[in-house]
């Protein structure tokens, strides 16, 4: 989930109705950008009657269709925090099927710091960039040392926390405590470039958030942020990508062959022999040498790897 600055808001509340059991996926009847909506004064501020009817396309298709997931069906914010780290560029159907067993293994801020590293590394397999497992560890244990066991509510506080930046503090705060702070991430981008900017190239984060802000709802943000997300989900497999069109836009870099692919077959191999000899781990990952050792030589800078003369093992923290 990537992420822009947010600031809080102040707005009117939206009533929801409650969601069908049947889940049709329909996004077509919704995917038609009325004339209004591309007509955006200079200023950025949307007329009411815009973000009504904005509103209702995007929740009613919320209601036929929104998403079932584990960590909506909860307010603990210990699990929610969860979520959201692993939700950082990683998709949806990776994160359902790990987050179970990363939860049953670490059930509580309690459980998580008290944990090996090792242990916690282990659990995360699977989910791609691993230094977000360093960085939930080491949140966990400030939230226990600094804030007594509990997640603090205040987004300058969550943007404390390691690896936290300021926007990822505010969807936080919108999930785990439902809070009106308006930020950007990847599927909310899609969807209001998709309605206010459909002739646009290099449309800026800045000029997308007051809209966020001004169609966000403060009673239900939560709500308001999961079907945002849904529509944006969606609207990716029905149209050619909107996000395209941001000026923030990158194509992500080939996994295959590259240092990220080398790193995670060396944590793979820690995380399943716990202690190896470094030229054997490296002749058994069939790379060349001078490549591998300078991996492993910025994962022991990352505190990834421990060195013991020529052993290398996962670096308990």
């Amino acid at each position: 989930m990537l992420m822009v600055n947010c600031r809080q808001s102040g707005k009117k509340d939206i009533v929801y109705p409650k969601m069908k059991k049947k889940r049709t996926i329909n996004i077509n009847s919704g995917l038609l950008v009325p004339e209004e909506f591309r007509a955006l004064p200079a200023n950025r501020k949307l007329e009411p009657d815009i973000i009504v009817r904005f509103n209702k396309t995007i929740l009613s298709y919320y209601q036929r269709a929104g998403r079932d997931l584990a960590w909506r069906r909860t307010t603990d914010p210990y699990l929610i925090f969860v979520s959201e780290i692993m939700l950082q560029q990683t998709q949806v159907g990776r994160v359902t099927v790990k987050y179970p067993e990363f939860i049953d293994a670490f059930p509580t801020f309690t459980v998580l710091a008290a944990a090996p590293f090792h242990e916690v590394l282990a659990k995360w397999q699977g989910l791609g960039y691993n230094r977000r497992a360093i960085a939930l560890h080491k949140c966990a244990k400030k939230v226990m040392t600094t804030f007594g066991g509990e997640l603090p509510q205040d987004v300058e506080l969550l943007a404390t926390l390691p690896g936290i930046g300021h926007a990822t503090a505010c969807s936080i705060a919108a999930f785990a405590f439902n809070m009106p702070v308006a930020f950007i991430e990847t599927n909310i981008r899609r969807v209001f470039i998709h309605f206010f900017f459909p002739d646009r190239l290099s449309v800026t984060d800045r000029e997308i958030l007051p809209l966020v802000e001004q169609s966000l709802d403060t009673k239900n943000p939560r709500i308001w942020y999961w079907a945002l997300m849904d529509f944006g989900s969606a609207l990716k497999k029905s149209v050619p990508n909107p996000n395209k069109k941001s000026a923030h836009y990158t194509r992500q870099s080939k996994f295959v062959g590259s240092d990220r692919q080398i790193r995670g077959m060396i944590l793979r191999s820690l995380v399943t022999n716990p202690q190896q000899d470094e030229k054997e781990l490296v002749r058994s990952i069939s790379v060349s040498e001078d490549r591998a050792h300078k991996v492993i030589d910025r994962l022991a800078k990352e505190g990834f790897i421990s060195r013991n003369g020529t052993t290398l093992m996962i670096g308990d923290r």
